[in-house]
């Protein structure tokens, strides 16, 4: 007898030979996740040679993806996706290139605001992505605690949000403030920013882990294209 969890098991697989994938033989390219997720399958630079990176890329664009985001990347990376779009943009400090072909009408609010200029790569990521995604982003940066008076330009903009993105290092105690002062969710980005005791950002991490704002969510370490992601979706959820 088939057993109600085998039943569940085999109609979800049925559902999964349908899904849609380009087997490149080094990679398995997910040509179906923006129509699956609403979000198209992003490229992570390192590991991969400039060719993967490049076939990856021209897979992704004639299977009709929105738009195509290559993270951590070098100058090599960045050039191999130009040559697949030669439009493409990018983002030196960032390690970015990016592809922007069907972006969705914009809706919903995301306010970044970081701790400090060094924050500043992660917090673009998390922009890209996250305007890549469909939603309007507004960046407030170097406003941390050391100088507290300097996130008051922030505020409006903080409490408009639909969505806030945090980024931070050392102590990162700017992601509890945050939490303290907006009705919105708050995701913390800890940054591998600070000195020795910071860790790399192991630290700022745990801080925003134990924050006494009810409402912050931590990502991992420097991921901003995540907290982009996941913003967006809030925001756009939020404002539909």
């Amino acid at each position: 007898m088939v057993s109600g969890v085998e039943e569940s098991l085999t109609a979800l697989l049925q559902q999964l030979r349908g899904t849609g994938f380009t087997d490149l033989g080094f990679a398995r390219v997910d040509t179906d996740r923006e129509a699956r997720q609403g979000a198209p399958e992003a490229i992570m630079a390192e590991g991969k040679t400039p060719e993967e990176i490049e076939a990856i890329a021209r897979v992704l664009l004639d299977e009709g993806a929105g738009s195509v985001l290559v993270t951590r990347a070098d100058a090599d990376a960045r050039a191999a996706l130009r040559r697949a779009a030669p439009e493409a943009e990018e983002h030196e400090r960032a390690r970015l290139a990016w592809v922007a072909r069907s972006v969705p009408e914009s809706r919903g609010l995301v306010t970044i605001v970081s701790g400090g200029t060094g924050d500043g790569p992660v917090v673009h990521e998390a922009r890209v992505r996250a305007q890549l995604l469909g939603t309007e982003v507004v960046v407030h940066e170097d406003a941390g605690v050391a100088g507290l008076h300097r996130l008051a330009p922030a505020v409006e903009d903080l409490r408009r949000a639909d969505c806030v993105i945090v980024v931070a290092g050392w102590d990162a105690a700017l992601a509890s403030v945050v939490g303290g002062l907006v009705a919105a969710p708050v995701i913390g980005v800890p940054a591998s920013t600070g000195y020795g005791a910071a860790f790399g950002g192991v630290s700022a991490l745990l801080s925003m882990l134990t924050s006494c704002a009810a409402g912050v969510a931590v990502v991992n370490i420097d991921d901003g294209f995540g907290a982009g992601t996941i913003a967006a979706r809030i925001a756009r959820a939020a404002a539909s």
